[in-house]
């Protein structure tokens, strides 16, 4: 008998994964300087679901995205991005690292970071030709900076930047997205883009998870939450897991964010 899906990790077994599941995480564990940030995290991600990634600091949200990504190593567990390993499945997946990980002194212009997004259909150490540039360029326009296209990176404020790498995931046309904070430190404009991009996303039937702090916007933009701290608190439908005692029991004690929780609650309708 599968178990409920909205109970707490480790209330019994999970159930198996599906072969056709955009990101199945099986019994996880990650740890730095053998300290655990992550703790026998076992998910399945639902096929075109909006996936927020929620949690207090330090919870291990955007190690689940590197773990994920084969960008820190695993100390147990697996990950399979449609039934097999990510490293077999690469241009399925795009990538929207956290902006300040980023080396923005780089000198290469807003169109050659969006391009690398066409690396995999260009193969290794071959030309890119007019319609790998056409294709980021079209990838640019879609989050509305077409005409900054050959600006220095480091020329552009942070939310152009942060544009600049959706684009580049865009561009690469995937079918699973990860995305480390993208609304962190943005304007209202580049969050009401990147909130219009995400639908757009959704509606191709792509899948997205997303780390993201504002608790006040988690029930208007994701349709699945993960609830974690170190451990899966809850998953599921938003509707069904985005509540009070859920929050209770990913943040704890931790008052200033209960009440922060509780204004989101109240906001949307609860």
């Amino acid at each position: 008998m599968s178990p409920d899906p909205h109970q707490p990790h480790g209330s019994s077994a999970a159930p198996p994964h599906l072969p056709d599941t955009p990101l199945a995480i099986d019994d996880l564990t990650v740890a730095y300087h053998r300290k655990p940030v992550l703790w026998d995290i076992d998910v399945d991600i639902p096929e075109g679901k909006l996936v927020g990634i929620i949690g207090p600091n330090g919870a291990g949200k955007s190690t689940l995205i590197k773990a994920c990504l084969d960008l820190v190593p695993k100390a147990s567990g697996r990950v399979l991005v449609y039934g097999r390993p990510y490293r077999e499945q690469r241009t399925s997946v795009g990538y929207v690292p956290q902006r300040e990980s980023v080396d923005w002194d780089f000198p290469v212009s807003a169109l050659d970071v969006v391009t690398m997004g066409t690396y995999a259909r260009i193969g290794w150490l071959r030309p890119v030709r007019r319609v790998h540039q056409d294709i980021a360029l079209h990838a640019l326009d879609r989050v509305g900076i077409a005409h900054l296209a050959h600006r220095q990176i480091r020329q552009l404020s942070g939310g152009q930047q942060q544009r600049v790498f959706l684009a580049r995931a865009l561009a690469q046309d995937a079918r699973l997205y990860f995305m480390d904070e993208p609304f962190a430190g943005v304007d209202a404009a580049t969050e009401k883009a990147i909130v219009a991009l995400l639908h757009d996303l959704k509606k191709q039937g792509k899948t997205c998870l997303v780390v993201h702090h504002d608790l006040a916007t988690v029930k208007d933009y994701f349709d699945w939450v993960i609830l974690l701290n170190m451990r899966v608190v809850r998953a599921g439908p938003t509707a069904e897991v985005f509540n009070r005692e859920s929050l209770r029991d990913t943040y704890g004690g931790r008052l200033a964010l209960l009440d922060e929780a509780a204004q989101a609650l109240s906001q949307a309708g609860q």
